[in-house]
């Protein structure tokens, strides 16, 4: 019977037929579900990219960029000061405009956890500080320290009205450093010669691969100072008599807060919602910080701020109130 059926099947003139029309339309349903996922994952693509969008001209979308009623404006300072960091001046200077600009803040707040960084950036800060002190001399900005306040922290930290530290926050080193290495030795050892071309007496100034230069040191040594007593003269000028006269104040020592409160370094313990609270009496804190936006944490995210940094390292030794 099983035989008999099969020849049959094999006699039907419309079995490849039917065989071609189920191959036919089996594919033209892969084509249709190929497409459909197609379109979903361009759709997903275009939202993705218009989101991107939004994030990027709409950075605050969904939060209270605008707060409305009396107010401490909070201004966080964290990190290495430098020019591609969180602790930018551009950063920085941003957040304290808006603040100092909105009617309804009472006080700022510039809260500092930071162990240094770039003198120029610090500085940048330090002259914007002061100059809308001037522009709105009925508010007063008060630098608050949280673990870390050294050097190019503390240089920004000597323009606000007042410096508040917890007792255990390392604050000062009131000094400058400009470091690098020397492998001299270690190619003589290796048999590897040095061939370094210039055009400028001093091109190749301070070249690792060379040999030391007692007039390049003198020269570094003289720059150092310089920047340094702009260091010393900034913190002066801010904290004024406030300053106990102790000659290793300026000697790049750091100190707990606690110590730092008996040397003038700042004038309270306290921290930031006790300066809002007691001090500019207006318990209500808005944070006033400039944010990255999410392109720049999504390329940060990847890689692309650490190479940069990575080859900005490369490019040779640097000043830095650390």
């Amino acid at each position: 019977m099983t035989d008999q059926a099969h020849n049959t099947g094999k006699d039907d003139p419309n079995w490849q037929k039917e065989v071609l029309s189920k191959l036919l339309f089996a594919s033209l349903d892969e084509q249709k579900r190929t497409r459909r996922w197609n379109t979903i994952f361009k759709g997903f693509i275009v939202g993705y990219l218009f989101l991107l969008l939004i994030l990027m001209f709409f950075p605050s979308a969904g939060k209270d960029s605008s707060p409305t009623g009396e107010h401490t404006a909070l201004i966080e300072l964290k990190g290495v000061i430098a020019a591609d960091s969180e602790a930018s001046a551009d950063k920085i200077t941003t957040g304290l405009r808006r603040a100092f600009e909105n009617e309804d803040v009472q006080g700022i707040i510039l809260r500092i956890n930071s162990p240094g960084g770039s003198p120029v950036q610090a500085g940048y800060v330090n002259d914007e500080i002061k100059r809308l002190k001037k522009l709105h001399p009925e508010k007063k900005i008060y630098a608050v320290i949280t673990d870390l306040c050294a050097s190019g922290g503390y240089y920004i930290a000597a323009a606000a009205d007042e410096i508040y530290a917890d007792k255990a926050s390392v604050v000062g080193s009131i000094g400058v450093v400009m470091n690098g290495f020397g492998f001299v030795g270690a190619m003589n050892k290796l048999g590897v010669e040095r061939r370094l071309y210039t055009a400028g007496e001093n091109k190749g100034f301070l070249d690792p691969f060379s040999p030391q230069n007692k007039g390049e040191i003198k020269h570094v040594n003289g720059l150092l100072s310089q920047i340094h007593q702009q260091f010393i003269n900034v913190v002066k000028e801010g904290r004024g008599d406030k300053l106990k006269d102790d000659k290793k104040l300026f000697s790049g020592l750091v100190w707990t807060g606690e110590e730092a409160l008996k040397l003038g370094l700042v004038d309270a313990i306290g921290s930031s919602s006790y300066v809002a609270r007691e001090i500019i009496k207006a318990e209500e804190i808005v944070d006033y910080t400039s944010k990255p936006s999410y392109l720049e944490r999504l390329a940060d995210r990847f890689g692309v701020a650490a190479a940069t940094r990575l080859a900005a390292t490369f490019q040779g030794s640097g000043v830095s109130l650390r």
